[in-house]
């Protein structure tokens, strides 16, 4: 009987030690929680030309996850701004640029964070211009417009939101 009585003894104080080595659940939480937001601010490389839309979807939400100081919101409004020259693209294209229209035109609160990006440059560029055109004077003040696109490009963009007021965060594409 004593013999019994040790043997569960010896067995419970070794799981014990055994549980009190390990990390505790929150402890393990805790480093899977900061493994996946370095996994999530690691930089997109930029895509080859000619990649699909879901690498460039990718890599613009990448560009604009790592250029959110200052912005208030945690949900920026999004643009993805395809390339070619098909009637897809040009219908896609024509339709964002019907959503940024009528976002510029009822505006933003301050805070906000309105992204522009993909495969071509100057393709962004102009929907953000001709977006922009029938601006208010000072509507986007104190609203962050990320532009991910080309050197070229970047002084276009900055002087069609110039009279909105709103702050322009360029990223060069390379």
């Amino acid at each position: 009987m004593n013999k019994i009585f040790r043997t569960v003894m010896l067995v419970l104080f070794t799981s014990v030690l055994l549980a009190a080595c390990g990390q505790s659940d929150e402890e393990k939480q805790a480093a899977a929680d900061a493994a996946a937001k370095a996994a999530a601010n690691a930089p997109v490389p930029l895509p080859a030309a000619g990649a699909d839309d879901a690498a460039w979807q990718k890599y613009l939400v990448s560009v604009v996850t790592r250029n959110m100081q200052g912005v208030k919101t945690n949900h920026p409004f999004m643009y993805y701004v395809p390339a070619g020259d098909s009637m897809a693209a040009e219908d896609a294209r024509k339709s964002q640029l019907d959503n940024v229209g009528a976002t510029v035109a009822r505006g933003v609160l301050p805070g906000n964070m309105l992204a522009f990006g993909g495969p071509d440059s100057k393709a962004t560029a102009d929907l953000i211009v001709e977006a922009f055109a029938n601006a208010n004077d000072g509507s986007f003040k104190n609203v962050v417009v990320l532009f991910a696109g080309a050197a070229a490009d970047q002084q276009r963009v900055q002087d069609a939101i110039a009279k909105s007021g709103a702050e322009l965060r360029f990223v060069e594409m390379k």
